[in-house]
């Protein structure tokens, strides 16, 4: 085989893994994970059996539908991705993937996920998670991300439904616990954003979205920030008062709350970029440690009673 083969052989294959990885892209990989697992918990948590082929279907559709509305999410923001630097280089408005080949890819991402998952798991699931993207999408994505400065808080919402749904998955109902398992996420969100508000206030102002910094000044974002992380941490203790969880989950919640409240304060009192970072950085650790904790506490529980 000639060089000039090889070359051209080369430059194939890397276009083709190069289309691959935007299309992957497209998913918000990063995001998905986060949802995957916290969609595993709820499973955990649920009380029944599901057979683990069917809990694999479950969640592997939780992850293709949180990665299809992802994908429509990007071909609706794709003006404002290409203003801001953090996300110029996504595939849309890098050009390396065409507008209408993200919008079909969500939308039968989407469907499939649904379909399979009320064909293979149980109707409550399926209705549940239409139910989120289509909140993301068409509430959060095309309706407050562009309207209200309240758009984290009541577009959270879609993000914090996948443990329901998980749990609806095994139990076939929707639970007190898996509301708590909601709303922890869904106080967290703010915080969470906020902190990169913050950082990227004047992208966001440029782009015209009207995060909380940008309507109501750096100083007042700071102090929701603070109070959003009270309620968070005080709301993440309510499965040791449900007896969802007990002691190992109980310490690590206030050890974790104890320093996402000590970030919260840096940055009131500091007023700088760099704390509102170091909390974006902690709140997602935060986060998977507090399910991570909820997971083995009741794994541990159940294996101290099953053993007496």
């Amino acid at each position: 085989m000639s060089d000039s083969t090889v070359t051209a052989v080369s430059a194939g294959s890397f276009a083709r893994n190069a289309a691959l990885a935007d299309y992957f892209a497209l998913l918000k990989p990063r995001v998905m994970s986060l949802v995957v697992f916290t969609g595993v918990v709820g499973m955990v948590l649920a009380p029944g059996e599901l057979h683990p082929v069917l809990a694999f279907a479950a969640l592997l559709c939780i992850a293709v539908g949180a990665g299809g509305s992802g994908a429509i999410n990007m071909w609706f923001d794709r003006d404002i991705d290409a203003q801001m630097s953090r996300t110029r280089e996504r595939p849309i408005p890098a050009g390396r993937i065409m507008p209408g080949t993200a919008l079909s890819f969500g939308i039968w991402l989407s469907i499939g996920s649904v379909a399979l998952m009320a064909l293979a798991v149980n109707w409550l699931a399926a209705i549940l998670l239409a139910f989120t993207i289509c909140f993301y999408v068409f509430v959060y994505t095309m309706w407050l991300k562009r309207k209200t400065p309240q758009n984290i808080v009541i577009g959270g919402a879609a993000g914090a439904l996948p443990p329901v749904i998980g749990w609806a998955a095994v139990a076939g109902e929707i639970g007190l616990a898996s509301l708590v398992l909601f709303i922890i996420i869904f106080m967290w969100t703010p915080p969470h954003f906020w902190a990169l508000a913050l950082v990227r206030a004047d992208e966001y102002k440029q782009a015209g979205v009207p995060m909380l910094p940008v309507v109501v000044g750096a100083e007042a974002t700071r102090r929701y920030i603070f109070w959003y992380s009270i309620a968070l941490v005080s709301f993440t203790f309510a499965p040791v008062v449900i007896g969802l969880s007990g002691v190992i989950y109980g310490i690590g919640a206030a050890l974790l709350g104890a320093i996402f409240v000590t970030l919260a304060v840096l940055i009131r009192r500091r007023r700088s970029n760099a704390c509102a970072r170091r909390l974006f950085s902690f709140s997602i650790l935060y986060l998977f440690l507090i399910f991570v904790l909820l997971a083995v506490d009741h794994m541990s529980w159940s294996s101290t009673f099953l053993g007496s």
